[in-house]
């Protein structure tokens, strides 16, 4: 699957390592950014989280391009299907 996806994540969050699990079981590669070493990238968390700093919070950019698609805490699945366009 081409695409690609960006989570961001802390080192103590279960919600992003369960996430990160079930994609690496699907194949599908990812790039991790911890929000706690990258103040820019905890910086844009907030922005799209009403100011919040929840993670997962996961970027992806569909298969054959398109407009990128910022999800919070999403299911495999949703990942799956926003990377299918």
């Amino acid at each position: 699957m081409s695409g690609s996806v960006t989570m961001y994540s802390t080192t103590w969050c279960g919600y992003c390592t369960r996430l990160k699990g079930q994609l690496q079981r699907e194949g599908i590669g990812y790039t991790e950014i911890n929000i706690e070493e990258d103040p820019a990238s905890a910086n844009f968390v907030e922005s799209v989280n009403n100011g919040n700093q929840v993670v997962p919070t996961v970027l992806v950019t569909p298969a054959g391009g398109g407009e990128q698609i910022v999800m919070t805490n999403p299911s495999l699945r949703q990942v799956q299907a926003a990377l299918a366009g």
